[in-house]
């Protein structure tokens, strides 16, 4: 089992980000931790977008197991990894 905020929290951690650069969230408090089941199966956490001052955090499923992924927020000229599979 896991929150949205776990897993937000480790992502943002990933990417050298932080909570207190959070600008615009989706979610609230309550559906913030939400527990749900991120293993296969079907998408049981509800879906979000998340904007700190340099990145946008969002859902990924693949299979059925859900987790955390983010792009830059601003054009830096990195390219974008393939999300899932």
């Amino acid at each position: 089992m896991a929150t949205w905020r776990q897993l937000i929290k480790d992502e943002l951690k990933t990417r050298g980000d932080s909570w207190d650069n959070i600008v615009s969230m989706t979610l609230t408090e309550d559906d913030l931790d939400k527990e749900f089941n991120t293993c296969f199966g079907g998408i049981k956490g509800i879906p979000f977008t998340v904007w700190t001052k340099n990145r946008v955090y969002f859902p990924v499923v693949y299979d059925g197991a859900e987790w955390v992924e983010s792009v830059s927020r601003n054009p830096d000229g990195l390219p974008t990894e393939h999300i899932g599979g």
